[in-house]
């Protein structure tokens, strides 16, 4: 009994846990991808011991893939032989890596994963445990199959209300981060929910523990419900029966509430994700390049908010407007719906499915003075290129917006003409 956190990782111990203990478990999967697992490797091999399991190893290409330069193509060859020696089954190159462990079925309620990425957090969408850690913790678990915790306090975030039109999940976790700070939930349990949560589809709710990073957060979570249960069903190859997932008479160290529909548009603005603003009060600010993807926003539904909002029309032509698919599966739906063509005729450039701009190693990097509008998780300086350019975080819906004109601009205008 007790906060989300609480409840996955008492039923993994078989007993009642409390935030504080130090306890050794076994962990489900453990993710790496192209950029920590050479790391990984090295760390494995220091230790002289066998592979525990390997159903439970999953490695992603998605960083800088295809490879951008030698460096990236001598990981990926050495990654690849690592495979072929250790005769690994989960060996994949289609998306972002966080995307395709869910799309895959590797998170399920209750699961508890680690992974050698910070946006590991991602996985508390659906009930499960996930966070990022280094990689030598990566190549340890290979070995063991377990992970020391210590079991964090929980933060609890209630989102009541009804969001504006015009303003999505990604403004109301902006406007969150904002609140919180950059470490305002650091080595705590970020609990997410609330009416407006329970009312999500998950590829919004996937956002918030999404950008539990960036706040800090050891991990964000959501309770598992009847959306996740029917997501997992009819999403995914993952094999039920699934549970739902509650806190039981919780202990919070805070409890954040917020009603959204109070909520503007807002912008997370250079040089930190926790600088935000209203967008009215950035609003007319230049851009040279707008990117849409990621592990934040870059689903199919994202891709579909986009499209209809530059259906029949051009973007900025000085504007270079990038939209890069979380995963193969998302970019095929999108190909077959029409979205791809709609998106490349009003002059957007459409790259392969994975991390692409957000790694600053190749799909659109900045000059020094150039300036972002980005549907990313973070603005970090030099995260696009340049340490000299700028990045501004918001919707897909204001990215379209901007595309358009060429400056950060509010979306509603156009969706409410888009609606009539």
């Amino acid at each position: 009994m007790g906060t989300l956190i609480e409840e996955i990782f008492s039923r993994k111990a078989g007993r009642q846990i409390h935030a504080g203990e130090i306890l050794l478990l076994d962990v489900d999967y453990i993710m790496s991808h192209d950029n920590t697992t050479p790391l990984a490797i090295k760390a494995f091999q220091a230790i002289g011991k066998p592979i525990l399991d390997k159903n439970r190893i999953v490695i992603h290409f998605d960083h800088a893939y295809p490879a951008p330069n030698v460096l990236a193509a001598e990981n990926h060859k050495k990654i690849i032989e690592f495979v072929q020696a250790q005769e690994l089954p989960h060996f994949l190159h289609q998306g972002v890596c966080h995307q395709v462990m869910i799309e895959e079925g590797f998170i399920t309620p209750g699961a508890i994963v680690i992974g050698a990425d910070s946006h590991s957090n991602t996985y508390g969408a659906l009930g499960a445990f996930g966070t990022g850690l280094g990689s030598t913790e990566i190549g340890v678990a290979w070995a063991t199959g377990k992970c020391w915790f210590k079991v964090p306090e929980t933060i609890r975030v209630e989102l009541s209300g009804q969001a504006q039109h015009g303003v999505y999940a990604k403004d109301v976790m902006i406007h969150i981060a904002g609140l919180l700070g950059m470490d305002g939930g650091t080595y705590r349990s970020v609990e997410f929910g609330g009416e407006y949560i329970d009312n999500l589809p998950m590829h919004e709710r996937i956002i918030f523990p999404n950008m539990s990073t960036e706040i800090g957060a050891k991990c964000g979570l959501i309770a598992a419900d009847e959306v996740t249960i029917n997501y997992l069903e009819n999403e995914t190859p993952a094999e039920g029966p699934f549970e739902a997932l509650h806190p039981i008479n919780p202990r919070y160290e805070r409890i954040l509430e917020i009603d959204v529909a109070t909520l503007t548009p807002q912008v997370s603005c250079h040089p930190d994700v926790d600088n935000v603003k209203p967008l009215a009060e950035v609003e007319g600010l230049d851009v040279n390049e707008v990117y849409i993807g990621t592990c934040t926003n870059a689903r199919y539904e994202d891709l579909e908010i986009v499209a209809n909002m530059l259906k029949g029309k051009k973007v900025n032509p000085l504007v270079r407007v990038i939209v890069t698919p979380a995963s193969d599966r998302i970019y095929k739906k999108a190909l077959k719906n029409g979205l791809i063509e709609i998106l490349m005729d009003a002059g957007c450039t459409v790259t392969g499915s994975g991390c692409g701009a957000c790694i600053g190693r190749h799909g659109g990097i900045l000059a020094p003075g150039e300036r972002a509008l980005t549907t990313m998780n973070r603005n970090f300086i030099g995260r696009m290129g340049s340490p000299l350019s700028e990045i501004y975080l918001a919707s897909p819906a204001t990215a379209a917006a901007t595309a358009l004109t060429g400056k950060i601009t509010d979306p509603r205008n156009l969706l409410m003409q888009i609606a009539e």
